[in-house]
């Protein structure tokens, strides 16, 4: 029986391939600034985005198809079971948030923000190819990763059963009742898109930076750090987890159950990142330690300390687990929320 780590490996090499594929290829005259969105996305990474969509999705649908339970510790049963939808619905998805993270990891390190030369024990994406391409690259990459999640109602089918037709109406009717079987699946893509939308703009994720910024070497109140913490990384986490569950057709109470697991865990994360800055080492994370104090961030740790942030840890993390099980029975993502918290990295 495999452990988690290596379970958690093997799932992280199948949606490496999965992100691969969605990769734009790098020629023509914009090659450069393809290579730089390639770079930022290529460079490692715990892939955790794309990790709990998978999982939230897998969730939802166990706990519609009882009689898929028994696969429920068989990742690859559970993808040839649900093979098309994985790999035309669900993966589009998984790439778009893993670039839109990436895109955010870019900015993060530009020399007017945290000013870091190191990502992942790799140079920068800016260090790399220059300030001005590592700007260009954020930018690129938080675009194309919605042109990769709209492909996930990629149109083209209707075209193909248009052509093969041997007259106008019977083309007509092909295209007739395609668009009827689509149906369900174009809402669950356009809410999907409008999830990632608003949990990575201003009302989420760049919400929560520029308060951040803003408040850099200033001391922000609980309420301040709360709403920081919950938009620059809770947002994302929240779309991943909300994102697998509307593809998978579930209920809006349980995607609200969700989203509020996920706000939990983002909350969790960070806190956790916070300890990490104060007392990982640059090999174990991959990048310079002590960026907080450096850039004279209050965080968790600098208000309560140590002790009582691994407390709040814990209580965020096991109240976020509960939510989950209330949905259903799926261990991995139990045992992927664990991780999170006990993570050097």
């Amino acid at each position: 029986m495999k452990t988690f780590k290596e379970e958690l490996q093997q799932r992280t090499e199948t949606i490496n391939r999965e992100l691969m594929r969605f990769l734009p290829e790098e020629k023509g005259m914009q090659k450069l600034i393809l290579e730089a969105c390639n770079y930022s996305v290529e460079n490692g990474g715990k892939r955790i985005r794309p990790l709990l969509m998978e999982s939230a999705y897998f969730l939802c649908r166990l706990s519609q198809e009882p009689e898929a339970c028994g696969q429920a510790g068989e990742p690859e049963a559970l993808r040839e079971r649900w093979r098309e939808a994985y790999e035309t619905l669900l993966a589009p998805f998984m790439a778009a948030i893993e670039m839109i993270h990436s895109s955010s990891l870019v900015h993060d390190d530009l020399p007017c923000m945290d000013n870091d030369r190191l990502r992942r024990g790799k140079p920068s994406t800016w260090a790399r190819f220059g300030e001005d391409m590592g700007t260009l690259a954020g930018d690129g990459l938080m675009i194309y990763a919605f042109e990769t999640a709209v492909k996930a109602m990629d149109l083209r089918e209707t075209k193909l059963l248009s052509a093969s037709a041997e007259s106008r109406e019977a083309a007509s009717m092909m295209i007739r009742n395609y668009t009827e079987q689509a149906g369900d699946r174009a809402c669950r893509v356009i809410n999907g898109v409008d999830i990632l939308a608003r949990k990575t703009g201003i009302f989420g994720m760049i919400g929560g930076q520029t308060v951040d910024v803003q408040l850099t070497g200033k001391t922000p109140s609980e309420e301040e750090l709360s709403f920081i913490y919950r938009l620059k990384t809770g947002a994302l986490l929240e779309a991943a987890m909300m994102i697998g569950g509307v593809l998978a057709g579930a209920s809006e109470d349980t995607v609200a159950k969700l989203r509020l697991s996920a706000a939990d865990l983002g909350l969790a994360f960070q806190i956790q990142d916070d300890i990490l800055d104060e007392t990982g080492t640059e090999a174990d994370l991959g990048k310079p330690v002590g960026s907080d104090e450096r850039n004279q961030k209050t965080t968790y740790v600098t208000l309560h300390g140590r002790t009582q942030a691994a407390e709040e840890v814990k209580k965020l993390t096991e109240r976020a687990e509960a939510r989950l099980r209330e949905i259903g029975d799926y261990p991995f993502l139990l045992d992927l929320c664990a991780y999170l918290i006990d993570r050097r990295n």
